[in-house]
């Protein structure tokens, strides 16, 4: 792979947290130290773009807090100011310091990312729902739980979504920025998975809505809805109905395939989810209690996704070359050749022309797979940074 020959270049950032936010921090600044630049800005403001530079990022996808990262560098934000924005936000307060830039990001902050779902904790809103008459519900201590635990969310990200309106983005439209963002959610009353961009129009299949409906700052605090502790968000279709997303990693840990649909031919993914793999100093999970046996419950799953969508591409790369390869040697002829290669590429959604690099932690790195996910602790995030810094340039170090 020759990266410095690839067109289109698209980031893609999946979620985790503010781990995992921190994580791709480390991930971009490694890119940017390999000779990777990033395009972003508005169209009214055209000395952000990079339109036509070699080794260039113009297009971002994001999930969870892969989405609050892929808005800062989609707005134009420099790499430094996004480490600033999460190494000066530890505490309550998020005011704009006095020495700040024009290029600047607010610091973020605790009270940015956890704001109380109030309403629907409320008792009285508790007891409607206690006593709304729904089918009725019968078995053991399951449907006790159901019946009597109503709250959709212990938090909400409706602060999330102010600080990324009225802090983050002079502009608050999709097709107002320069380079291209899309978002990843899912619908909660379906079985859909939902990306928000800037398209002409909303449309939708089975499984898949392209929706052009959302702000940005609504798209990002909708993706970043993780069940159950934040709720899920409520977004006004252009029919005037209210319809709810959560979490964009429920369907699809990572959507490489938004990036390729809008043609890129370079995708760098970036995830955080690594299993824990036995290490003498730390010993057995079972001694540490049922959240980190959770968490290495739900890594192994999402990591198996991940594992059988990565096979999946590479089998179906390596098919297409074979029988490409096979024609060639029968001396079929190249407009055959190139029609049936077309055939496959339809047929298996893959385009051999589209190379992606994937970067998550390594197996080993226990520390990072202890550490907390929503900690805006200065310490904790240098580690984390660093620990998507070395990941990216282990994964870069033979391409570029």
């Amino acid at each position: 792979m020759r990266v410095q020959q690839k067109k289109k270049l698209a980031l893609v950032l999946s979620g985790g947290g503010v781990k995992a936010a921190a994580f791709h921090i480390g991930v971009v600044l490694a890119l940017r130290e390999k000779g990777f630049k990033f395009s972003g800005g508005f169209h009214r403001d055209p000395k952000f773009k990079f339109e036509g530079q070699e080794m260039t990022f113009t297009l971002y996808v994001g999930s969870s807090a892969g989405s609050m990262i892929s808005s800062f560098l989609a707005s134009g934000y420099s790499v430094d100011a996004i480490v600033d924005a999460f190494t000066k936000g530890a505490g309550f307060s998020s005011s704009r310091p006095l020495d700040t830039h024009e290029n600047d990001l607010y610091p973020i902050t605790y009270k940015d990312i956890f704001a109380l779902n109030i309403q629907s904790a409320h008792p009285s809103n508790l007891l409607s729902k206690l006593f709304k008459e729904r089918p009725s519900l019968s078995g053991g201590l399951e449907t006790l739980f159901k019946k009597g635990f109503k709250v959709n969310g212990l938090f909400s990200t409706r602060n999330l979504e102010r600080y990324l309106r009225e802090k983050v983005l002079t502009d608050n439209d999709f097709h107002s920025l320069a380079a291209e963002l899309y978002i990843v959610a899912t619908q909660l009353n379906h079985s859909r998975k939902v990306v928000f961009g800037p398209y002409s129009e909303t449309t939708k299949s089975k499984e898949i809505m392209y929706a052009n409906f959302a702000t940005v700052s609504e798209a990002a605090s909708a993706s970043a809805s993780l069940p159950p502790f934040f709720a899920p968000t409520p977004i006004r279709m252009p029919n005037g109905s209210e319809h709810f997303f959560f979490d964009g990693e429920i369907r699809d840990t990572l959507s490489t395939h938004v990036a390729a649909d809008q043609g890129a031919d370079l995708v760098v993914s970036s995830y955080s989810i690594q299993p824990y793999h036995y290490n003498k100093e730390m010993g057995s999970l079972h001694e540490y209690g049922m959240p980190i046996i959770f968490n290495q419950a739900l890594y192994q799953l999402v990591q198996q996704k991940i594992e059988r969508h990565i096979k999946h591409q590479k089998d179906m790369r390596s098919m297409i070359k074979a029988v490409q390869g096979y024609l060639k040697e029968a001396q079929v002829d190249e407009l055959h050749i190139e029609k049936l290669t077309e055939i496959l590429v339809q047929r298996t959604n893959l385009n051999p022309t589209v190379d992606y690099i994937y970067i998550h932690p390594s197996p080993s790195d226990y520390r990072f797979f202890f550490a907390d996910h929503f900690s805006l602790n200065k310490k904790v995030l240098e580690s984390l940074v660093k620990a998507g810094f070395r990941a990216a340039m282990e994964s870069l170090r033979p391409l570029v």
